[in-house]
């Protein structure tokens, strides 16, 4: 269809895609990206509001003939998840994403694309520059931090909106209409290090696990694909059992709400014990390709030798590392019986770091349901007690409750059945998404959320369907068209 970046800009939302796509914007660095919507709107004549949260709330007229239809809120939000390659050189604080066309899919060149969420950006950038589009009154509100806390849409105030109708566009498959999603929080337990001198007759070794596809720790979480720190955690407790060691480092993950990709960890043992733990790093290997044949095959465990630091873990915080990691709950807890295939409840093990002082391990923790994710929460509690650490909790969203009636869900489901000849699929996720907060700041919001199709998102091969995000925006544009029907 598009063989050039020079002809897919030629596309409004492409066009505007590829604008954004310049300006740094992983969640936490909103502020220049911020800006530049504040200028577009400027420049357009449109009413802008910027909030202390760099939110950016842009309204639009209705068109002609539009003026009595239900005003729509279009919503999206700005930040992305910023991941890249091992081997690729790239700055999320300053550098452009590197845009590719490959077989009708938009890629980025070895980082995240930013599709997720940069596409509503975009069609809602598209659809505020039109002139010639039969729309109602818009209050687009495009919102920070998403990926992260939902900072963002948690500090929007509901006064700046008259409209009752919801439009979110971070959906990420295309002729499926998403009417409910969960809730989360972060969870962040936290270890003392006590620090010893290491072992003068010590030798020390790196171990890495890696080639693990990863993913959203939402959407991909029954996929059952290989979580490294978990993984990393099991090796080292059997390692244990036969190899006596002290860690001096540990890291792994980069995004709570990202399965981990890759981890590792610093080994410091005796200098005759070499044997025995490569033995047990073969073993590992042939383990982990075997359980994760079909999820994670490039999977591999990897032992190198390297300098020993000056200091380590002591034992004790050694073994309450591994004791944190193997009792920390990760992945499915609970599934619907209602809804086939939809992860009711379930807590990732995104990111273990250490500073000079502590070892933090991150837990995303998701549930439809509110008790359940409270109760999550409370076993990372208790399992942190239980080993000498804190916990400590951040960006507390509510999920997103399916309504039994909704005026703009019957149209859409009218419209891509009128418009593509079969009936659009209603669908509840396990991933977080802001209707839930906006639904429950705003009373009687009628919500609904859509997209086109986009793949590996919160990975470097994320990648969007060019032919996909054009079919959702004609799509897009013909709901607003008959919101008319809706006054």
């Amino acid at each position: 269809m598009f063989q050039t970046l020079e002809q897919l800009i030629e596309n409004p939302v492409f066009y505007f895609f590829k604008e954004i796509s310049n300006i740094p914007r992983g969640s936490g660095n909103e502020k220049q990206i911020s800006d530049y919507l504040i200028g577009f709107a400027r420049e357009r004549g449109l009413d802008v509001v910027q909030d202390e949260a760099l939110n950016i709330i842009i309204k639009k007229p209705a068109s002609k003939g539009y003026e009595n239809a239900p005003i729509v809120i279009i919503q999206g939000h700005m930040d992305m998840v910023c991941e890249l390659n091992k081997g690729t050189v790239h700055d999320f604080e300053k550098d452009p994403i590197e845009l590719r066309i490959e077989n009708d899919m938009l890629y980025a060149s070895g980082t995240t694309l930013g599709a997720d969420n940069g596409i509503a950006v975009a069609y809602a950038l598209a659809l505020l520059d039109a002139d010639h589009i039969a729309h109602p009154a818009l209050e687009v509100v495009i919102t920070t931090e998403e990926e992260t806390t939902m900072k963002g849409a948690l500090s929007v105030d509901p006064t700046h909106f008259k409209g009752k109708v919801f439009m979110n566009l971070d959906s990420e498959e295309e002729g499926k209409l998403l009417v409910s999603s969960a809730g989360g929080i972060c969870g962040k337990l936290s270890l003392p290090i006590n620090w010893e001198v290491a072992p003068k007759d010590g030798d020390s070794y790196h171990l890495t696990i890696g080639g693990l596809r990863g993913g959203h720790s939402g959407m991909e979480i029954d996929k059952e694909r290989g979580n490294a720190n978990k993984l990393l955690g099991r090796i080292l407790y059997d390692i244990s059992n036969e190899v006596a060691y002290t860690l001096s480092g540990i890291d792994g993950g980069l995004k709570p709400n990202a399965i981990p990709r890759e981890a590792e960890a610093t080994l410091v043992i005796e200098r005759d014990a070499i044997e025995k733990l490569t033995k047990k790093i073969a073993e590992w290997n042939e383990v982990l390709k075997n359980e994760l044949q079909a999820a994670d095959p490039g999977v591999y465990v990897k032992l190198e030798k390297s300098a020993l630091a000056e200091n380590v873990f002591s034992k004790e915080t050694s073994e309450r590392v591994v004791q944190a990691i193997m009792l920390t709950p990760s992945g499915i807890q609970s599934m619907s019986m209602d809804i086939k295939g939809l992860v009711v409840a379930s807590t990732n093990l995104g990111v273990i770091t250490a500073t000079d002082s502590e070892i933090y391990f991150l837990n995303e923790i998701r549930s439809s349901v509110r008790s359940l994710k409270e109760h999550i929460l409370n076993q990372v509690k208790v399992i942190t007690q239980t080993i000498g650490g804190k916990v400590e909790t951040s960006g507390d969203y509510p999920e997103w409750a399916y309504q039994s009636e909704s005026a703009i869900r019957e149209l859409c489901k009218k419209v891509y059945e009128k418009k593509y000849g079969k009936e659009a699929e209603i669908i509840a996720i396990h991933a977080g998404i802001e209707c839930g907060v906006f639904t429950e700041k705003i009373p009687g919001l009628d919500a609904i959320s859509f997209g086109p199709d986009m793949f590996d998102v919160h990975t470097p091969n994320e990648h969007l369907s060019i032919p996909s995000t054009i079919r959702t925006w004609e799509y897009l544009l013909t709901v607003l068209k008959e919101m008319n029907t809706l006054s």
